[in-house]
């Protein structure tokens, strides 16, 4: 008998070990928030194009190589950060109309699913803009070739592109679709450390 429970307790050790040396090509990155940033466009009265910025991104990645659908992202931005370089229409983009920064400072992502290939990735997510939280889907396009950055770590680059609706979240209802456009692009450029 204890001969059996010893073959049945060294079998799962081999198993973990496999299992874990399985996963060992997932490896984690963390985001540099010195060298990360949101940028967004929205049309303007149909007629022009505002771009404003969201810097503070900080976060997790953990990729995969050898499976993409394991990996994952997590990501904080700082709205207290948004700039469209006029010093009024930031103190609006702040208040209550839009990200309401004073109640919710930072805006949330947290991906559910990532699938496609290295280099080119659909990521799936949630996005919590104004304490409001609905799925969006970013394209990406890497993640880079690591490399030894400034300081001798590791790095690896991202850039995420999407589209959200402001009608979704929410988000700037005093201001008709006419006045200001519904959809809003925006682009994740991330580069992270190991």
């Amino acid at each position: 008998m204890n001969r059996r429970i010893f073959t049945t307790a060294l079998s799962a050790l081999l198993l973990t070990g496999v299992s874990a040396f399985a996963q060992s090509s997932a490896s984690t990155w963390t985001i540099d928030k010195n060298h990360s940033q949101v940028n967004f466009a929205i049309v303007h009265m149909g007629v022009s194009t505002v771009r404003g910025s969201i810097s503070g991104v900080t976060g997790t990645i953990v990729w995969d190589d050898k499976n993409p659908s394991k990996s994952s992202v997590e990501e904080t931005m700082d709205a207290t950060t948004v700039s469209t370089n006029n010093d009024n229409r930031d103190k609006d983009l702040k208040s209550p109309n839009f990200f309401n920064v004073e109640k919710f400072p930072t805006l949330t992502f947290k991906s559910t699913s990532v699938s496609g290939a290295n280099g080119k990735l659909q990521v799936v997510g949630d996005l919590t803009l104004a304490g409001v939280t609905k799925s969006v889907t970013l394209t990406v396009d890497g993640p880079t070739a690591p490399q030894k950055g400034m300081g001798g770590k590791t790095v690896i680059g991202l850039s995420g592109t999407g589209t959200l609706k402001r009608s979704d979240f929410n988000f700037g209802s005093k201001y008709a679709a006419p006045i200001l456009g519904d959809d809003v692009q925006f682009t994740i450029d991330v580069e992270a450390t190991k």
